[in-house]
């Protein structure tokens, strides 16, 4: 099952950035032995600012994927074997791609969150949106290290 993460903005070069590759890579290396991945990301800009103009951009980088996944502070708060084994499921059930979606610092748009398949909390705090990429790649990796029996996942 491949994976496609439509954020908002552009990551520039530093340190957010290069976890972010990292993990990624990590997560194809890792994924690829159990039908997970690769990952692209997708970075998409509003000329005009604002929740329903980043929406719609969204909503258009991720047409045709099922599931569509957004990160909002009003999802569902998973464990890392919880989500490792809801990535399982979506590939066991034969979704051939997924589809992550992370808003600008403003949040989601009403619109997408309405349109999303499913949504998921990083927890109660609120978290930077270029933070959120890092965090999400890093669970990315770690499911997949889970679904492989890999000891980087302690518990």
């Amino acid at each position: 099952m491949r994976l496609k993460i439509a954020a908002v903005g552009r990551l520039r070069r530093g340190p957010e950035a290069a976890l972010v590759d990292d993990y990624l890579s990590r997560f194809d290396k890792t994924g690829r032995a159990h039908g997970l991945g690769p990952v692209t990301l997708q970075e998409v800009e509003a000329r005009k600012s604002g929740k329903p103009a980043e929406a719609t951009l969204l909503i258009k980088a991720t047409v045709g994927i099922k599931p569509v996944i957004v990160l909002d502070e009003r999802g569902r708060m998973l464990s890392s074997p919880q989500f490792a084994k809801q990535l399982a499921t979506w590939r066991d059930q034969g979704c051939p791609e997924a589809a992550f979606v992370i808003g600008g610092a403003d949040g989601l748009d009403r619109s997408i969150r309405d349109q999303a398949d499913f949504a998921i909390s990083f927890g109660a705090m609120v978290w930077p949106h270029m933070l959120a990429r890092v965090m999400l790649a890093e669970q990315l990796y770690r499911a997949a290290s889970i679904l492989a029996g890999s000891p980087y996942h302690r518990v």
